[in-house]
């Protein structure tokens, strides 16, 4: 009886992570956009979660968390502030910008055991704002184990827009990479048509590349899955595989 009672938990455990339709995103989402004459900082908000439906989980400080323009590399760590994000713990930070550039900030947080899908996932999550008109080096890669590449202009977008992007594992094309895609659905206003419609999934073609059209103004983001060469002991010291995530978020603006 107790080994069927366990096995039925497990089921159910199961069940509701698919039938959720939820996708785990490493969230890095700027106040504003852009950096401009009205607005000379880049502010964060940093959490681990699910964007369309708004549910958090709470984030350990990450591992990582740095912004790199002109070759140049700053680490942010220390302006990490412990916050309440979609009422878990999440992270704010801020950097104040001072000269015209493209700020890529990137987080990398530690080891997330999920215990329904028997592994860890890591995150390498990314967004690219441009500061005081600066438009060059938006298409660089900025030497993560796993990231996507925008072949769009990751800003200065408009709802309706095609994102398109590639995605490396490693320096190298991940040919037929799955890409998760989920709108982060902030005030909850949107409500999905189904289970399959809260989380859009791609498949890349052999040169890594998928597209994606973003049908409504706010915040996107996008997560290129792989499975990591190594193991991570779970919390009961078993070897457990690793989900690697290369992740990416745009804003799309409204056509006015």
């Amino acid at each position: 009886m107790k080994l069927y009672t366990i096995s039925l938990l497990h089921i159910f455990l199961l069940l509701f992570n698919v039938s959720s339709g939820s996708a785990h995103f490493g969230m890095l989402i700027p106040e504003h956009p852009v950096v401009d004459a009205t607005n000379r900082s880049i502010q964060l908000d940093i959490s681990f979660s699910h964007p369309f439906e708004g549910h958090g989980m709470d984030l350990a400080k990450p591992a990582q968390l740095h912004i790199t323009t002109n070759g140049s590399r700053v680490n942010l760590l220390p302006t990490l502030k412990e916050s309440t994000i979609m009422k878990h713990r999440g992270w704010t930070a801020n950097f104040d910008v001072t000269r015209p550039g493209v700020y890529h900030v990137v987080m990398e947080p530690v080891p997330y055991w999920e215990p329904t899908e028997d592994l860890s996932i890591i995150h390498y999550t990314k967004v690219i704002i441009p500061a005081f008109g600066s438009d060059s080096g938006w298409d660089q890669p900025v030497g993560l184990p796993t990231e996507i590449i925008p072949l769009l202009r990751p800003f200065g977008n408009y709802a309706g827009n095609t994102f398109v992007g590639k995605v490396l594992v490693n320096g190298k094309i991940a040919a037929g990479a799955e890409v998760e895609v989920e709108y982060y659905n902030q005030d909850q206003t949107v409500t999905a048509a189904s289970d399959y419609h809260i989380t859009q999934v791609i498949k890349a073609d052999d040169n890594g590349v998928f597209t994606f059209s973003c049908p409504k103004p706010g915040w996107w983001g996008f997560a290129a899955l792989s499975e990591a060469d190594y193991t991570l002991k779970n919390p009961q010291g078993e070897e457990k595989g690793v989900e690697l995530g290369a992740v990416l978020w745009i804003y799309m603006s409204p056509l006015i």
